[in-house]
């Protein structure tokens, strides 16, 4: 088993449950884990035969251009597609972060951290 992890991908986004939230917009980032089997590609040193993680960014973007009310929601349609698209990830776990959400408080970023297995 192995691990790969993408950091800190930025995005602008229309999330939120105020209406100003879909107009305006504002920064995330996106951490995302993936656990998988990466014996093959160690070996043979071929793109075919690990986790593209080009795919996975592209994943993480697309789900992010989709507007929802809630972090949660998009959150959760990240791992869902992950685990649709990449049949050899085991686990995947995602933290989608608000940068400086409107909360009426000097906040940095608010996270929502969501895993999903394969059953």
């Amino acid at each position: 088993m192995g691990v790969i992890k993408l950091k800190n991908i930025r995005t602008f986004s229309y999330h939120g449950c105020l209406i100003e939230e879909g107009k305006i917009g504002s920064d995330y980032t996106v951490d995302l884990k993936i656990k998988a089997n990466l014996q093959q590609s160690a070996a043979t040193d071929h793109l075919a035969d690990t986790v593209d993680y080009v795919h996975l960014n592209k994943i993480v973007t697309e789900e992010m251009a989709i507007r929802s009310h809630l972090l949660e929601h998009v959150a959760k349609r990240i791992v869902l597609r992950v685990l649709e698209e990449i049949k050899s990830i085991e686990k995947t776990t995602v933290w989608v972060s608000k940068i400086n959400p409107p909360i009426g408080g000097d906040v940095e970023t608010v996270t929502i951290k969501m895993t999903e297995k394969r059953k």
